[in-house]
């Protein structure tokens, strides 16, 4: 197995090595037609933010932000007449869309802040790359990079980024009072990168500003919350206090977060997603978890699933069959993708479930097969009845001797039934 890892990095290395993101066909067309009748050495458009950060620790590159001089109207009209989509996605912030092949690219002019009030920055348009990485949040989202490949830092991010290091441009309470989310960006990053130690200058800057935060519009929090939700060392965050104790100050509704004190590090089998997670530290036997999608907008969704599996956490633990007599008849209702997240957090929630009963549980879901539902109108059609009311009430309670006796039905009492019917 070890050599089969050691493979897969070789591999990972050499495609990074020969094929990195930025000699992608689309993505030199872009820049072709950025520096068509431009000077041969102005910087006219770089890569900036993400893409770079992933670029230079050799991760997979996804999103594609790129910087660029040109103003709004000027990059309409160059992209015009060509098979480059635009989409004005942002445009009063300088933003817009490029689509090519199916694949986006965000693009922004270089920018300037005029006045910021922590919720929105009014903006200028400027060519100077110094004024733009001035205005962003921390160094290492100051990094550019050229279509070559060359770095231009002039932030030095770069090194902070190789540490692991969340700094702020500048002064970090300056940089928080432009934008409150800023806040919950450095306790995502921090995580992100593993940053330890902080400066206790930055600390103070986010405890003297943590009330900034009840002004932005829930939906920007709840964007940035998923994206922390959704890092693969989240629970990491137990182990630095620091970040604990604002995270928790944001989000007060996070109650039980001590139950996931049960994932030690043998516990790597479980699939945590977001969803799971927000049911882990929200659900008890209050609205807490109604109370949190209410206050944050939350998706018809999320809101309905975390209403189901609180109800299914309950039926769980007062129906000790749940997860065997009566399985079948619940992967039939729900479906073995939702059995498997309640039984997650019913293991989480439960101080006396054991890892051995989640297993068990897990194996049991796995293995069970569950029969399709075998009666349906056609079938009573050709026992003699006629198409109507009467048919769907028939099958309802076929439907409902079927589950009761384990989703299997013998042919005698079906026809017992369908003839009591007619």
């Amino acid at each position: 197995m070890n050599k089969i890892f050691k493979k897969i990095k070789i591999l990972k290395k050499v495609k990074f090595l020969l094929f990195p993101f930025y000699n992608r066909l689309e993505i030199k067309k872009i820049f072709q037609i950025f520096e068509k009748d431009q000077p041969k050495n102005k910087r006219v458009a770089m890569f900036v933010g993400g893409c770079v950060r992933k670029h230079l620790l050799k991760e997979e590159v996804d999103d594609i932000d790129i910087a660029t001089i040109f103003n709004p109207d000027e990059i309409k009209k160059k992209f015009s007449n060509t098979d480059v989509k635009v989409v004005e996605t942002g445009i009063e912030h300088g933003t817009i869309t490029l689509i090519l092949n199916n694949q986006k690219f965000e693009v922004t002019t270089l920018r300037k802040d005029i006045k910021t009030d922590g919720r929105y920055a009014e903006v200028s348009f400027t060519d100077n790359w110094q004024l733009d990485s001035e205005r962003r949040d921390f160094t290492f989202n100051a990094i550019y990079l050229d279509r070559k490949g060359k770095i231009f830092d002039p932030q030095l991010g770069l090194n902070d980024l190789k540490r692991g290091i969340v700094k702020f441009i500048g002064d970090p309470n300056k940089r928080i009072e432009e934008d409150y989310l800023r806040i919950i960006r450095f306790i995502r990053f921090a995580l992100q990168y593993n940053h330890k130690e902080f400066e206790q200058s930055t600390l103070e800057a986010i405890k003297l500003n943590l009330n900034g935060i009840k002004n932005l519009s829930k939906e920007r929090i709840f964007s940035e919350l998923l994206k922390i939700l959704r890092l693969k060392n989240f629970i990491n965050i137990s182990k630095q206090k620091d970040l604990q104790n604002i995270f928790f100050l944001i989000f007060p509704e996070f109650r039980y977060f001590s139950r996931f004190e049960k994932l030690e590090e043998k516990y790597k089998l479980f699939e945590l997603n977001e969803e799971i997670i927000l049911g882990i530290m929200l659900i008890d036997k209050t609205n807490n978890n109604e109370y949190f999608c209410h206050k944050y907008k939350v998706s018809n969704n999320l809101k309905d699933n975390l209403i189901f599996i609180k109800n299914s956490i309950e039926k769980s633990s007062s129906d000790k069959n749940f997860f065997k007599d009566n399985l079948r008849k619940n992967i039939y209702f729900f479906g073995k993708e939702k059995l498997r997240k309640i039984n997650t957090v019913f293991f989480l929630m439960n101080k006396k479930t054991t890892i051995k009963d989640y297993k068990k549980n897990i194996e049991n879901i796995n293995k069970t097969i569950v029969p399709p539902f075998p009666y349906d109108g056609k079938y009573l059609i050709s026992k003699g009845f006629n198409e109507g009311k009467k048919v769907g009430q028939v099958i309802k309670e076929l439907e409902k001797n079927w589950i009761e006796n384990n989703c299997e039905l013998a042919d005698n009492l079906a026809d017992k039934i369908i003839s009591k019917a007619k």
